[in-house]
Order: C-alpha cells, then sequence, then structure tokens
C-alpha cells in the first residue's frame, strides 16, 4: 500500500505540479528512506507501545506495514534514527518536508485521516555564511579552459554566464536557444518551482556565447538546449560539477569553488559595488529578501579580512 502511494504522489509532483526530474527524485530518495526505516522497524502491533526496533536472531525483521498505525511517535523514532545515522541537519530537514508534502497529499486525497507530521517541529538549522570568492580568483579560474578546443570555449561560456547573471546550476542546464536574445543581452531562465524570471547578462558573456553557438565543431544532436554535452546532448548538473573540479585543480586553489560559489561571489560584488538588495533579490530569483539580506554580512566579513590584512598596524 506505501508503494502504491509513493508511487502515486510522484506521479502528482511530476504530471500536475510539474515538478523537475531533479525534484522528483529527491523526494524518491527521502520517501524511500522512511519506507525502508518501516520496514525495518514497524510491526502490526500497535506503534506508539515500542520504543526500539524488535530483532530476532540478532537481524531486523521485516513485515507488512499498516500505514494507517504511523503517528507522530513513529515520525519522531525516525528522526532519532537519522540523527543516530549522523545526518547533517540539513538532510533531515529535507526528509522532513518531503513527509510533510507526502501527508499533505494523502490528507487532500482523503487516504488517511490524520496527519502524524502535524505536531512534528523541525530542527533548528544554524546559518552559515555563504561562501564568496575574490575576482582575481574568478579570473584565474575563468583562464584555465582551453579556448582552442570546442569544449574548453563550452566551459568558459558556462563560467562566464555563472558570473554574469548569478542564475543556478539547474537553470543554466535547462537553458534552450529560444530562451535567450543575444541581441538585447537578456535570457529567460526557469528557477525554483519552475518559477520564470528575465535575467540580463553582460555583453561579454553574450559574445562568448554567440562564439561558442557559431563554432564549427558544435554537434547538435539536441536543437533545443544551449548547453551540450560531447556527444550534442543537454548536459547535466553532474557533468558541470565535474568541469569546475577539472579546473580547480589546475588553479591549485585550496579553496573548493563550485558554480553556487560563483552565483554568491556575483550576488556579493553587486552589493560592494553598490546595487540594492531589491534588485538582487530580483535577479538572483529570491522569493524571499531576507534570504538575500544575508549577502550583507557576506560583504562585511570580507571587509574586515581585507581591512585586518591591508591596515599597517592591524597586527600590532
Amino acid at each position: 500500500m506505501l508503494n502504491k502511494y509513493i508511487s502515486e504522489y510522484l506521479n502528482y509532483l511530476h504530471v500536475i505540479k510539474d515538478g523537475s526530474i531533479h525534484t522528483v527524485r529527491n523526494y524518491l530518495i527521502d520517501l524511500n528512506d522512511f519506507k525502508t526505516f518501516l520496514e525495518n522497524n514497524l510491526f502490526e502491533f500497535p506503534i506508539h507501545k515500542r520504543t526500539s526496533p524488535i530483532k530476532l536472531e540478532g537481524k531486523t525483521q521485516k513485515s507488512h506495514i499498516d500505514f494507517k498505525k504511523i503517528d507522530k511517535s513513529s515520525i519522531r523514532f525516525f528522526l532519532s534514527h537519522l540523527k543516530e545515522r549522523g545526518l547533517s541537519t540539513k538532510t533531515i530537514l529535507r526528509r522532513l518536508a518531503s513527509l510533510r508534502s507526502f501527508y499533505r497529499y494523502l490528507m487532500k486525497r482523503k487516504k488517511i485521516t490524520s496527519n502524524p507530521m502535524e505536531e512534528i517541529e523541525s530542527p533548528k538549522l544554524g546559518k552559515r555564511l555563504p561562501k564568496s570568492i575574490s575576482y582575481d580568483m574568478i579570473e584565474t579560474l575563468f583562464s584555465k579552459p582551453d579556448l582552442e578546443t570546442y569544449l574548453g570555449l563550452r566551459d568558459r561560456v558556462m563560467m562566464e554566464l555563472f558570473y554574469s547573471s548569478g542564475i543556478r546550476l539547474s537553470e543554466l542546464c535547462l537553458l534552450d536557444r529560444k530562451d535567450v536574445d543575444l541581441k538585447i543581452c537578456q535570457m529567460k531562465v526557469f528557477g525554483k518551482g519552475r518559477k520564470e524570471r528575465i535575467v540580463p547578462m553582460t555583453k561579454s558573456a553574450s559574445n562568448w556565447m554567440k562564439k561558442y553557438l557559431s563554432n564549427v565543431d558544435r554537434k547538435e544532436t539536441n536543437k533545443a538546449a544551449i548547453f551540450l554535452n560531447r556527444f550534442g546532448e543537454r548536459i547535466s548538473e553532474r557533468s558541470v560539477d565535474r568541469m569546475f573540479k577539472k579546473y580547480l585543480l589546475q588553479t591549485g586553489f585550496i579553496e573548493t569553488i563550485t558554480p553556487h560559489v560563483i552565483r554568491h561571489s556575483i550576488a556579493t560584488h553587486w552589493l560592494e559595488n553598490g546595487m540594492d538588495l531589491k534588485t538582487i533579490q530580483s535577479l538572483l530569483g529570491h522569493s524571499n529578501l531576507s534570504t538575500t539580506t544575508i549577502y550583507t554580512k557576506v560583504s562585511m566579513k570580507l571587509k574586515e579580512e581585507t581591512y585586518f590584512k591591508s591596515h599597517p598596524r592591524a597586527k600590532k
């Protein structure tokens, strides 16, 4: 029964809610983890009487689950299990978000009569400052692709676009030719929740993209996508991550630089050069201004570091 509910819910996410493949995959991972936990730990007697999994001959016994007996105690036991496994608070919060969404769906479809997630509190996630790197480091990283090759040119264009517009990795991979207007240096991107926004790009990024799209070595198995792999198909997020790691090794930097670090960096650089927070919020596609406000703290931290490095009496 649980497998059926999960399958129906994932289909609902993909077809009705237009969730991306990446989003659906994450929900599948989270709900399968919950299902596995239930199979290994819950049995057909009333759940609230259970305080720990029952084991026979040193092995956890599996049993059919009476899904309607899963209560808030079961959820809390699952949370305790996640903590014992050493999962990060961020991962636990994602598991909880997936379960809340799943149970809301079940309530809406009248599959259950009560929602065990209603009284479950989320653990507090300490806010970490986004990582930002200097413009000099950006230039060093961007100098590594071999511009004499088609793939090297492609990689440089992707880097330029990340820094030009602060777009997310998923947004870059989903870019189609029809979404980009190189004459007016604008592009349409689809962010979290498939929210659409128009973002500008620099003239430099536009010129780099023109060179890439007109390159004689470009093979287009996929005619719609802008960024392609060596087979001419739309490039994957994993491939872009691997590309960044390759060039990072060539720089010799000890820092971890990812597409998301480039996004944080341009947001910080915009702020330091006088751009207002509302504009940065719009460009980055943040739903809440509070998310954007954190860059003020990043900017202040960088200023303090620069001050203590450069002031002749700062170390005395």
